[in-house]
């Protein structure tokens, strides 16, 4: 029996967790029962004192050794877990004492710029408070609820019953992975996950289930705009009325989006610190998180029913001027919704766009959205949608297709003057009034829907149906021009229900790289599990979406070479959108493996265009091959020496190579990497090339799985040890390749380099078994491209260069080494580890002593250290940041130099280059 018919066979309740930014609720209903109700729940509202609310606050506050009492801490079912206490409690000491308080974990889960499993929160604590990171912050409000449920239903244990967990519908597979991680973590190993947007309006359905064919009569399209604390979330409903009773069917979901609550708290918040800072002076991140949280609370008092006509905030002061040090300022109604209304929903019309800046809005670390306009967000969200909107509302091509009906939710919501805005808005461009729907209870609408929906699959309230509004496709490889297609999904499946392709046998290649194309079609065509279609016939009908690559089972493959295995497919579509399809072995049906597509990408993402073979490829290879083959060539050193001119010759320039003609001719490398020994020559060229067409480890898919290959090179080190020149390219390959390599393995480097990069005198470090002095230059190089080692090792190989660079024979170079260490935006690593920025401004006072104009790189890494990224933790003190930019305005440095430092913008592609060291790939775009 699986865990989920286990859990469920034990099950008195379906429960419904909203995993908030700002708050997490909890609803039930008896299963078998109609009556949801929600879960208060049992929490510190100050020290010593447990009171039941509706609301748990997701927040954490980490407490100093002494600030309270183990008397302070006593819930029913124990003392609260030091350091930290939960909930509202929390949001009371962290609005009074800066730097302590764990805010938005939900939003760190979705930024994929840094280690979501490091402790890194409270971002921009100092290093007297314990951090954790955003999976376990989450997984302690889970545990939190967990807790407190089993306290009040100990006969039916939490972890044992129906529970759906509900995520943002715009949430991509790592950020669902790592909340189902949280879960676990909490002692939730089985559930159910259902998109915010449709649990909202679950929750309207649930209420109006005996009258829904009277008040959907008139709707044929709905618009749920759910704005939470951390992200705005869209969803497009279509209702089709069949016998008096509406038909619903999800068609439309929008792209990830931070932006809600947090950030209208942060820009009120920016105009009081204005008034309330000293001179041009501006608040630290922790003071900074204080004065947020008490501008939310200003905020809601200001926008709420009956509100008065201004509100006093006051910060506290610092240290021993807690309270002396106060400072306040009052803001009023019209100030804020010039600020809220205006600049979050703002009247614009149907055909704006979102502006798009060069560089987002980054505060605490989080990259916000660079447009603040929610309004303009939803226009470019229904033009992306325009195709199936105008289905649903049965509008010609030119007219254009605004949905009828709107439901809002999210606490933004309780104040009217926002959910008016959306509303006007919608209906200005409608050109008639949009129906809006009641949701009176924005807070806990989502919990109270996930139980709906949990209702619904048990038969026993209204669902969102019609299954998937698509037929999905496998194109067939074998076709020479990928016009066929077997349908493994056929329109109308619905979610969970396995589609098994009993008729067909495909042959599924193990142990190497393998690339999977799907393609959908919106057409009424009953489609039959199985069946082949053409889809060149109809090409009009059919959309390719995006690949997936991956190695299936790298262990399988037979001496380092991949094989064959016949399967059979069972696909199904998922709750959260993702088709997944299980690869069950013909002579054994338990050789299962599972690949899952993602299919929410409003623009296809689609690789054509790096993906088509270069027409010169396969001669390419044959070069490759007769310098590094198996078979004994006739191939003299000059020839070797000719290889990378030949190949120049077949393919272009070298710096025209896109990204997949590299990883093509990485792999024809790496299959011959046996006889890279053969002469010095041989060794010396394959390095080079293999690490050029490796750069920079990441960016392309599979790229982790051929990094991961090419480390298993490391132990056996080079052959001719003597050469300096290969010691020079053997440092530069691990240079090339080092954004795909994971933190051990770039210790293991800074490690075996740390015996001569160490200044002349210190002894710190020995010098390791076969690592030898040459190549220094290169070995500094490589280490300031070490992103992911500690803080710690990145300051000390800093000093040591600083040491070094006192001395005027030191190699100039090492200035952009300094500068690469000292950044304050990575590459590639984690956002939390950069240097601190007291340590930085002592990096870039040397940098200024310098004479920009004979030291080149000088200016570059000034450029990188002082560079604005927003995020105050990170960035240097104003003072320093214009220093620079007078330098640079006095020297006549490009704008772009003097905008990076002035305000938060992205480096352009010449810079991205020079950061890296080389240019980077044809074809590749980092996405920070």
């Amino acid at each position: 029996m699986s865990a989920r018919k286990k859990r469920a066979s034990g099950a008195r309740y379906s429960v419904g967790i909203d995993l908030g930014t700002s708050n997490t609720v909890v609803a039930y209903a008896e299963i078998g029962s109609n009556d949801i109700r929600v879960f208060e729940i049992e929490q510190l509202v100050s020290p010593g004192e447990v009171a039941a609310r509706p609301l748990l606050p997701s927040l954490r506050y980490h407490f100093a050794p002494g600030e309270l009492k183990s008397a302070d801490l006593q819930l029913p079912w124990g003392e609260m877990e030091a350091p930290a206490v939960i909930g509202e409690i929390a949001r009371k000491l962290g609005a009074q004492v800066p730097g302590r308080l764990v805010s938005s974990a939900k939003s760190w889960l979705s930024h994929a710029a840094v280690d979501r499993l490091a402790p890194i929160l409270p971002w921009g604590a100092g290093d007297d408070v314990e951090k954790i990171s955003p999976v376990i912050a989450s997984a302690s409000y889970l545990a939190h609820v967990h807790a407190a449920w089993n306290e009040r239903f100990p006969d039916a244990p939490l972890d044992v019953q129906d529970v759906v967990l509900t995520v943002p519908a715009s949430f991509d597979e790592g950020a669902r992975a790592l909340t189902l991680e949280a879960a676990r973590m909490a002692g939730l190993e089985t559930l159910r996950l259902l998109e915010e947007p449709q649990a909202a309006f679950y929750d309207w359905l649930f209420h109006h289930r005996e009258t829904l064919g009277r008040e959907l009569a008139s709707t044929r399209l709905v618009l749920i705009v759910d704005v939470g604390g951390g992200t705005t979330d869209l969803t497009l409903i279509q209702v089709a009325m069949e016998n008096g009773e509406p038909r619903l069917t999800r068609i439309g979901v929008g792209n990830h989006l931070m932006l809600g609550g947090d950030n209208m708290d942060l820009a009120l918040a920016h105009l009081v610190e204005k008034r309330l800072a000293s001179g041009d002076a501006r608040l630290s991140a922790a003071r900074l998180s204080q004065l947020v949280e008490r501008c939310r609370a200003a905020k809601e008092q200001l926008l709420g029913a009956n509100a008065p006509a201004s509100a006093s905030i006051t910060l506290l002061g610092a240290g021993s001027k807690l309270i002396g040090g106060a400072r306040s300022t009052d803001v009023t109604r019209d100030e804020i919704e010039q600020i809220i209304v205006e600049g979050f929903f703002p009247m614009v019309s149907a055909s704006d766009r979102p502006s798009r800046a060069r560089g987002g809005i980054v505060e605490f670390g989080l990259p916000y959205a660079s447009d603040a306009a929610i309004t303009r967000h939803i226009a470019a969200f229904l033009g992306q949608h325009a195709g199936e909107a105008r289905k649903a509302l049965d509008v010609p091509a030119e007219k254009l297709a605004i949905p009828d009906t709107l439901l809002l939710n999210g606490g933004v919501f309780r104040a009217a003057p926002l959910a008016r805005r959306i509303a006007d808005t919608l209906s200005n461009w409608r050109g008639a009034a949009v129906n809006v729907l009641a949701n009176d209870h924005p807070d806990v609408a989502v919990a109270r829907g996930a139980v709906a929906y949990a209702l619904a699959r048990a038969g026993h309230a209204p669902k969102i149906g019609g299954g998937s509004a698509r037929s999905f496709f496998l194109l067939l490889e074998d076709d020479a021009d990928a016009t066929r297609g077997v349908c493994v999904l056929p329109r109308g499946t619905e979610e969970g229900q396995p589609i098994h392709l009993a008729d067909r046998t495909f042959a599924l290649t193990l142990g190497a790289p393998v690339r999977f194309h799907l393609a959908s079609s919106v057409a009424e065509t009953a489609h039959q599990a199985g069946e082949l279609a053409d889809l060149g016939a109809a090409s009009g009908d059919f959309v390719r979406l995006p690949p997936i690559a991956t190695v299936v089972d790298p262990r399988a493959a037979d001496h380092g070479k991949a094989r064959e295995t016949p399967v059979q497919l069972t696909t199904s579509l998922t709750e959260v959108g993702t088709l997944e399809m299980h690869c069950i072995a013909v002579d054994d049906p338990a050789k299962r493996w599972l690949l899952e597509f993602q299919l929410r990408r409003e623009t296809p993402q689609s690789d054509e265009a790096v993906s088509e073979s270069h027409p010169a490829l396969p001669k390419a290879i044959e070069l490759i091959d007769r310098t590094f083959g198996a078979k004994s060539q006739d191939v003299g050193p000059k020839e070797v020496k000719r290889l990378r001119a030949q190949l120049e010759q077949t393919l272009g320039a070298r710096d025209t190579w896109d990204i997949a003609t590299l990883r093509e001719l990485f792999g024809a490398l790496f299959e011959r990497a046996k006889k890279r020994r053969r002469t010095a020559d041989h060794e010396r060229l394959w390095l080079n090339l293999a690490g050029y067409c490796m750069r920079p480890g990441f960016g392309h898919p599979l790229d982790e799985w051929r990094v991961e290959r090419l480390w298993t090179l490391f132990d056996q080190g080079i052959q001719y040890s003597n050469e300096s020149q290969i010691w020079s390219e053997w440092w530069t390959l691990w240079r090339r390749a080092a954004g795909g390599l994971p933190e051990a393995a770039q210790l293991r480097l800074l490690d075996d380099m740390a015996f001569v990069l160490q200044p002349p005198g210190t002894s710190r470090y020995r010098k390791a078994a076969g690592a030898a002095r040459a190549g220094y230059e290169d070995m500094v190089r490589l280490a300031a491209s070490l992103e992911r080692v500690s803080v710690e090792r990145k300051i000390e190989v800093g000093e040591w260069l600083l040491t070094r660079l006192r001395k005027p024979s030191e190699n100039v170079q090492s200035w952009w080494a300094v500068g690469r260490i000292g950044a304050r935006a990575p590459f590639y690593g984690s956002a939390h580890g950069v240097v601190p920025p007291d340590i930085a401004v002592t990096w870039l006072d040397a940098i200024l002593a310098l004479d920009w104009k004979k030291i080149d790189p000088a200016a570059f890494a000034a450029v990188q250290i002082a560079r604005m990224t927003g995020d105050r933790s990170r960035d240097l003190p104003d003072e320093a940041r214009a220093a620079v930019v007078q330098r640079l305005e006095t020297m006549g440095a490009a704008e772009a130099w003097i905008a990076m430092v002035r305000e938060t913008v992205e480096l352009d592609r010449a810079d991205e280059g020079r950061v890296f060291g080389e240019t980077l790939p044809a074809g590749l775009k980092l996405i920070r």
